[in-house]
């Protein structure tokens, strides 16, 4: 078993909310500064930038997830990570063809760019990223699961699209084995409070600017014996998926 510090909630600038700086090789980078061996990158509703994002992080030894923050039809933040490239860009076709299609008005919401590791702008993306799908809660869940990944509620204890805050409190169904805090200092509060004994609690930064990026503190044990990144990330969702 070997320590892993990790960011699972991480902004490129293809999110319309990220900064333009935010840039796949600039995000790698600052990842290595702040000491993390593990990093996920999650637009919203998109893994578009994760090849570069793959590229990038690969030059400073990181570990990249693959992922997405889901926007749900109860407009509901859900992380979604992938142990592979492929799983996550299949999922991404899968959403791309639930998401509501509105024409992003970057003056307003912010630029939505596709790049690669040396962050040459590729492509931008035309219609708005940060509405709503049509997926819902009920569904994320199985959908990730079906190509191979996991969903669990980002940020429960944040107002803004925190599932908390959203229903009122964690729904029966379906049962999370992972919860996401903005606030890591909230753990024992809302363990107690929503009953969550049994579940893991991990720690996201939620960056849409470099220097939201926290220097290591939290980690996850994973056996990543004999090591290869393919074996670490399938190893990170299964202990996701395990809870506590």
């Amino acid at each position: 078993m070997n320590r892993y510090y990790y960011d699972l909630h991480i902004h490129s600038c293809l999110s319309p909310c990220g900064d333009d700086d935010c840039t796949p090789h600039n995000l790698a980078g600052m990842g290595a500064l702040a000491g993390l061996q593990i990093m996920a990158l999650t637009d919203h509703n998109t893994c578009r930038n994760c090849p570069a994002f793959f590229e990038a992080t690969r030059q400073h030894g990181i570990v990249a997830v693959p992922g997405m923050e889901l926007t749900t039809a109860e407009e509901v933040h859900m992380i979604c990570l992938f142990p592979t490239l492929e799983a996550a860009l299949a999922f991404d076709e899968e959403i791309a063809a639930r998401r509501i299609h509105i024409p992003n008005r970057p003056e307003i919401f912010g630029n939505q760019w596709v790049m690669d590791a040396q962050d040459k702008v590729l492509a931008e993306e035309a219609d708005l990223l940060s509405n709503a799908t049509t997926v819902t809660i009920e569904e994320s869940v199985p959908l990730a699961a079906q190509y191979g990944g996991i969903a669990y509620p980002a940020h429960i204890d944040r107002e803004a699209n925190g599932i908390v805050a959203v229903l009122g409190s964690l729904p029966e169904t379906p049962q999370f084995s992972c919860v996401e805090l903005h606030d890591g200092t909230r753990e024992t509060e809302f363990r107690a409070a929503h009953g969550l004994e049994k579940t893991r609690v991990v720690v996201g930064s939620d960056a849409h600017y470099l220097w939201d990026i926290r220097d290591k503190e939290r980690y996850l044990e994973l056996d990543d014996t004999p090591y290869s990144s393919d074996l670490v990330r399938q190893r990170l969702i299964e202990c996701l998926r395990r809870g506590l």
